[in-house]
């Protein structure tokens, strides 16, 4: 039976690696997939699912005004799988459309993103996910400063860490650092190595 599974994840938790690995294992079977994303993140451009290691693949590009259920019966209803990928940057009502996918269509979707924002609240898909989701999974990392797992996303600029601001503001290493929850109040920022060497 299709289920509606969140698997969430700190930065660098291999979120992306895993929705491209999932996707493999379906198509190796001849069973296809729908890879969709939000289209906020137009870091490689928008549509792009993109990992950190290298690996990248097209996929849907999703948006405030878009229907998940409407696109994925317009795409394939008889898709084997639903992936989406920064699903922290979906709206309530793409959460209730990718329900009605697993309850109408008896289609599972997978949901990757992140939990908490840089402020440490919920983003909107995310805490809608929670409510919604069948299973809830946590992809785990460890903290960019210490070896305790990394639960939050600390921002940062000028060498500074931001507590305050808008909540979206898309970039990668250069910007976000997985931390533990001492770091995230606490970071050893003097000389910190972006690269993660």
């Amino acid at each position: 039976m299709a289920q509606l599974f969140f698997r969430y994840g700190a930065m660098n938790s291999g979120k992306t690696i895993e929705i491209l690995k999932v996707a493999h294992n379906y198509e190796e079977q001849q069973k296809p997939v729908i890879i969709m994303t939000s289209g906020m993140d137009t870091r490689q451009g928008v549509g792009m699912v993109s990992s950190r290691i290298g690996l990248e693949r097209e996929a849907v590009a999703i948006f405030d005004e878009t229907n998940l259920y409407e696109m994925v019966q317009k795409l394939n209803p008889n898709a084997a799988c639903i992936l989406i990928d920064e699903s922290q940057f979906l709206k309530k009502h793409h959460i209730i459309e990718a329900a009605q996918i697993v309850d109408t269509l008896n289609i599972p979707v997978m949901a990757f993103g992140l939990k908490n924002d840089f402020r440490n609240e919920l983003f909107e898909g995310s805490k809608y996910l929670l409510l919604y989701a069948d299973k809830i999974e946590e992809m785990k990392t460890i903290c960019w400063f210490c070896k305790k797992k990394a639960i939050m996303n600390l921002r940062v600029h000028g060498g500074q860490p931001v507590y305050e601001g808008q909540q979206v503001e898309i970039g990668g290493n250069e910007m976000y650092y997985p931390v533990c929850r001492k770091h995230y109040f606490n970071p050893d920022l003097p000389g910190i190595d972006t690269k993660g060497n």
